[in-house]
């Protein structure tokens, strides 16, 4: 069975999450098949693409595959991390990209879901950023990434706090674009896409690459950047790092001193 099953029908491309074993965890396999899955639909022409999580699933996807961290004190999350490499193959990928969201989303999951263009939820989603929970070092890419989908202060929260949110507060600040009932959510989605099917592709891919190149229009001096490259790479040399994985697969809450 793949991890990602792919789908096109008159220029409608769905790439829905398989891997129910792990709750659809971002591991590399998995992320592989999507970057390809997205590339499948680039080359049979779909003017857009749907992602997805089977229906009825009680997790959208659980995360970063935990048991893919190092704990050798190796930056976890580079720029070849997979999970950076699909952010980017969403965000750059030439036509609109809808998430349609039933389930919980969890961690990296939820900056895969709001890289999306369009985020269609059911109302008994819920959303969670979780590197703090876990004692992990989120990079500069995705901390910015986060903060082109909400408000600094609602971000703050979200990241300090590590708990879900419900589909209703998520539209409410703005994250995400819909929320439906579960039984809506394709009727939704469809009916989004067949609507910028008749719009131009060439004028939304240009849109769409304006977008992205201007919310990360960011300065950042190469001061700054060693500094929270320092900051980090104490994180992921600490106790607390190699804590909050052995407390994951504990299935315990972590004990962290700081240190």
């Amino acid at each position: 069975m793949p991890l990602v099953e792919v789908f096109l029908k008159d220029s409608i491309g769905t790439l829905t999450l398989n891997d129910p074993s792990t709750r659809n965890a971002l591991s590399s396999q998995l992320i592989d098949e999507l970057v390809a899955g997205f590339a499948a639909l680039k080359a049979g022409s779909a003017r857009v693409v749907i992602l997805r999580a089977a229906p009825a699933t009680r997790t959208w996807s659980a995360g970063h595959d935990v048991k893919e961290l190092p704990t050798n004190g190796r930056d976890p999350l580079t720029y070849n991390d997979p999970l950076r490499h699909a952010i980017r193959v969403i965000q750059h990928h030439p036509t609109p990209v809808l998430a349609l969201i039933e389930g919980g989303v969890w961690g990296g999951a939820c900056e895969m879901a709001m890289a999306c263009d369009i985020i269609i939820a059911a109302d008994t989603a819920t959303f969670a950023i979780t590197p703090a929970k876990l004692g992990v070092p989120y990079n500069i890419a995705g901390t910015l990434n986060l903060m082109q989908s909400v408000s600094l202060p609602v971000i703050k929260e979200m990241l300090f706090r590590a708990r879900p949110i419900s589909a209703a507060r998520a539209h409410e600040i703005g994250m995400i674009n819909y929320v439906v009932p579960a039984s809506e959510l394709d009727a939704k989605a469809q009916s989004i896409a067949a609507e910028i099917l008749t719009n131009s592709p060439l004028v939304i891919a240009l849109l769409k690459e304006q977008l992205q190149v201007l919310g990360e229009a960011y300065p950042l001096n190469p001061a700054t950047f060693e500094r929270l490259q320092g900051m980090r790479r104490e994180i992921y040399d600490s106790e607390d790092y190699r804590e909050g994985i052995r407390a994951f697969f504990e299935k315990r809450p972590p004990q962290f001193t700081g240190q």
